[in-house]
């Protein structure tokens, strides 16, 4: 039989009165065996009231916990069967002799909780929860939490910092409340919780690989950022963050009233079942010092925000007069020198474009230059600017840019752009804002040709003529 660790994973498994619980941080912190002790103790404790289900993305990825699932629930007397007969109805299911079933199935996309829409199942396991860029399909899934036998229904989750979710999955366990910290949403009246789990907490898999460490930090040597999100489970730090230059005490302001002279201009970018992000800009005139920094003349401050989202990453659907509308009673008493927008607003489908539509409401806007690699090029050129001085700062009250750029990962297909899957609205007004006032350093440092001529890798390796073809 399974038992559970003293520490985080005996309290995860002891708070059965929690509908929703997040197991999550350092690797090797015996997440995916908390996994399976959940569900083996809901089948040895209810029996044929028991239905559980456990999800990965994908099949490969259940292969690693499918294999844990050999070593554990066999030893109560559970079989695996891969294919559905009369005596046992569910294809590649643990049954026990009890009664009590727990299926192992995948959601890669929200479209996939279709197969599973009326189900019944009282134990739900989301496995590495992080690699979903949204909460979609297990938010779907809790719809069939029910039991007709009276057992408590649950949900459990479990992940490490990074990835496609780290947004959501911050936003929506790590953020609330303090862990171990019991909340009630009160919309739903559903409570969940954070148990938070470090390699520490694990003396089992230290006793029996006491090198495991030891290689955890050899593979993160020289990304100190990498290395705390392993060892440590640091929700605040991003492994291979896009924005690797940004920080917070370097490029945050209080809000501050914004000088008359300076210009100001907003940027935008559209979304209605998405959220749309509405950015204010102004242009720093003269050199000056402000809360403890320089704000050197050209700067770019993003003051003042408008963030379209009702959750993570999803929508209000709100109507382009709607958003029209609420950009015109924010602006009031301002004078907003332009608009740079999302090209796409432009495109007519069947009657206005939007662009037109909120022209009808005075609210007007010019394209915005939409490259991505050279707009990402811009936003990182103003976040380092000049001998340590940013020419980009974003005040305090921009909570939604705050919690998401940071955020960023780069696209696993083209490093130079943000993998698209991730909350990247607020960015994308970001890079239409740098775009609208380009900036160039206007010296550089020299380059130090003769240090890299004597590097591993030399300048003379990047000069050597190319062979030309014969055809």
């Amino acid at each position: 039989m399974w038992v559970p660790q003293p520490g985080p994973q005996l309290a995860a498994i002891e708070a059965d009165w929690c509908d929703e619980l997040f197991y999550g941080g350092a690797r090797g912190g015996g997440k995916s065996d908390f996994q399976l002790g959940y569900q083996e103790d809901g089948a040895l404790r209810y029996g044929d009231g028991w239905r559980g289900i456990m999800f990965r993305k994908t099949y490969p990825e259940m292969e690693e916990l499918q294999a844990r699932a050999m070593e554990v629930f066999p030893q109560e007397g559970a079989i695996y069967k891969a294919q559905n007969s009369a005596e046992f109805p569910f294809s590649n299911c643990w049954y026990w002799p009890n009664g009590a079933t727990v299926k192992m199935r995948y959601i890669e996309r929200e479209a996939d909780y279709g197969r599973y829409h009326g189900h019944q199942y009282t134990g739900i396991s989301f496995d590495e929860v992080t690699e979903y860029a949204t909460p979609n399909g297990l938010l779907r899934m809790l719809s069939t939490l029910r039991s007709a036998k009276g057992v408590p229904c649950s949900v459990r989750l479990t992940g490490n910092p990074g990835g496609v979710g780290h947004i959501w999955v911050k936003s929506r366990y790590i953020d609330q409340i303090a862990p171990y910290t019991p909340y009630t949403d009160p919309d739903t009246d559903f409570t969940r919780i954070y148990i938070p789990s470090k390699l520490s907490d694990n003396p089992a898999l230290l006793a029996a690989d006491p090198k495991y460490q030891g290689r955890i930090l050899a593979a993160t040597a020289g990304n100190e950022a990498l290395r705390q999100a392993w060892l440590e489970g640091r929700w605040d730090i991003v492994a291979g963050a896009f924005f690797d230059n940004l920080a917070r005490e370097k490029h945050a302001l209080r809000p501050f009233t914004i000088p008359d002279d300076w210009l100001r201009f907003r940027a935008f970018d559209w979304g209605s079942a998405r959220p749309f992000s509405v950015g204010w800009y102004a242009v720093v005139g003269n050199t000056c010092e402000l809360q403890g920094k320089t704000l050197p003349r050209g700067a770019l401050v993003r003051y003042r925000e408008w963030y379209g989202a009702k959750e993570p990453n999803v929508g209000m659907k709100l109507t382009a007069e709607a958003v029209a509308d609420g950009i015109k009673a924010a602006e009031e008493g301002e004078t907003i020198a332009f608009g740079k927008a999302d090209p796409s607003i432009w495109k007519v489908d069947g009657g206005p474009s939007i662009a037109e539509r909120m022209a009808n409401r005075g609210i007007h806007w010019l394209p915005a230059d939409n490259s991505r690699v050279t707009g990402w090029d811009q936003v990182r050129q103003r976040l380092q600017g000049e001998d340590d001085v940013p020419m980009l700062f974003v005040t305090e009250n921009c909570a939604h840019w705050w919690r998401t750029v940071p955020m960023m990962q780069h696209d696993a297909r083209k490093l130079e752009d943000i993998d698209t899957d991730m909350e990247d609205h607020a960015a994308d007004e970001t890079r239409y804002g740098c775009m609208a006032r380009p900036w160039i350093p206007a010296a550089r440092k020299e380059l130090d040709v003769g240090a890299l001529i004597n590097a591993p890798l030399r300048v003379a390796d990047y000069m050597k003529p190319t062979r030309a073809k014969s055809w």
